[in-house]
């Protein structure tokens, strides 16, 4: 007989971004594996994106309980956001208004804004709880108010709780360019995570390095908490059926795939790029890269100087998680990007797996960390960091030449199985298991 578990998430389809494709392939799994998940997320959540495809991916037996938040839509969260500002607020009253206004958020709804779901969802989850039963709790954040909403009913009603850090609470603060945060509020946030910490019975975190942080948070915690490392991954029923993927034969195609932002700021590639462009100007016209995803205005900025340069340049907003595997299986090469930024060793995107799925060449532009040395059994892998920018220049017009010669990379073989999302799936069944016999 299958076992129940309340699966905590405020990001849940028809959410869309790769944040979301986690919790929803675990759900997919969990049913083979002798798990019944109950859902509880956010009824009218306030994010940027939504992708109706991906509920194709929920079971119909899955139960997908939501809650109201109370938060404004994300287009006001936008527009206060310091993303969106330019100028200088000093001489500004409407941008020395909305600074205040952002200080005051931060200041006030800890640990994020989301904590405006909390009233709702607990009132679901007691609906939940008297009417269903389940018997392990498993929280998953970004948002990290979903962790501290995990414990609290972790403590309630006396079930095991699992939580999920798909990003380290301290490095999302540390980048999210919308959160400057004072020592009051770092001490408060500190206190919350140590509440989280205490209440559960396992951490999963989505890189070793990451796990090994969280260690040394849970032994000055004190709690016996256990902490595992699960990678994100790829489903291979995505690629099943991927349709018409037939390549470029004019122009070399370099792709990525996500959300541009400072800690995966194009800088380098388009530096790269533009030393390319001087140096062997007619290589650099058979390169088209195609960027797809959310960018922020910087960004976009430093995507604007490729205009003036002989190369081909394909912008594409959020496509939908089927459409952005197409995109991938298309190129020719897959741009992997991480900012020589503190902690930065210790991310893995999430991408990164889809990419070993479609057999590609993958350059990644990182500085040295997780991420070199997950790719170093994978031969088609290029390696560089972020300040090295004749590498880069002098990888692409490698690749490129080979493109326009007609030759061809020999095929490496790379097991990526153990990065499938069923069998991921599978060790998480392994830790909820662990949980609640012991």
């Amino acid at each position: 007989m299958s076992k129940s578990v309340l699966v905590i998430s405020y990001i849940f389809p028809p959410v869309g971004g790769a944040g979301v494709q986690r919790v929803t392939k675990f759900v997919k799994y969990l049913p083979e594996l002798g798990w019944s998940p109950i859902v509880l997320t956010a009824e009218n959540p306030s994010v940027p994106l939504f992708d109706e495809t991906l509920l194709l991916d929920v079971p119909h037996s899955v139960e997908v309980f939501r809650a109201k938040t109370m938060e404004p839509g994300y287009q006001t969260k936008q527009s206060i956001s310091a993303a969106s500002d330019t100028g200088n607020s000093r001489l500004n009253p409407k941008l020395l208004l909305k600074t205040l206004l952002r200080r005051i958020a931060i200041t006030l709804l800890q640990p994020d804004p989301q904590v405006l779901w909390l009233p709702g969802a607990l009132r679901k989850a007691r609906e939940i709880f008297q009417t269903r039963k389940p018997e392990l709790i498993f929280a998953t954040a970004p948002p990290f108010s979903s962790l501290i909403l995990g414990a609290m009913l972790a403590r309630k009603y006396q079930v095991p709780l699992v939580l999920d850090y798909r990003d380290e609470w301290d490095i999302s603060n540390s980048v999210w360019e919308n959160k400057r945060m004072g020592t009051i509020s770092l001490a408060l946030q500190k206190r919350m995570q140590n509440y989280a910490i205490k209440a559960a019975k396992a951490i999963i975190a989505t890189t070793k390095l990451s796990a090994e942080a969280i260690e040394t948070k849970v032994a000055a915690s004190k709690a016996p908490t256990k902490v595992h490392c699960i990678y994100n991954g790829y489903d291979a029923a995505d690629f099943a059926g991927s349709g018409d993927t037939q390549k470029d034969k004019q122009h070399y195609v370099l792709s990525y795939v996500g959300t541009l932002w400072n800690l995966t700021s194009i800088e380098p590639l388009v530096k790269a790029i533009a030393k390319l462009s001087a140096d062997s100007p007619e290589l650099a016209s058979k390169l088209k890269l195609v960027i797809a995803g959310r960018r922020t205005a910087r960004q976009d900025q430093l995507l604007a100087a490729i205009k003036n340069l002989p190369v081909k340049l394909v912008l594409h907003d959020y496509l939908d998680h089927a459409e952005a595997i197409k995109l991938m299986l298309r190129s020719q090469e897959l741009i992997l990007l991480l900012s020589n930024l503190e902690f930065a060793r210790r991310v893995v995107p999430g991408k990164i797996f889809e990419y070993f799925a479609t057999g590609n060449t993958i350059l990644a532009i990182s500085p040295k960390g997780e991420v070199w040395k997950l790719l170093a059994d994978y031969k088609k892998a290029y390696t560089a960091e972020p300040s090295d920018i004749e590498a880069i220049a002098s990888h692409l017009e490698t690749e490129i030449q080979k493109f326009v010669s007609g030759q061809h990379s020999d095929e490496a073989p790379f097991n990526s199985t153990r990065y499938e999302r069923k069998e991921l799936t599978k060790s998480l069944a392994k830790v909820f298991v662990e949980v609640l016999t012991h």
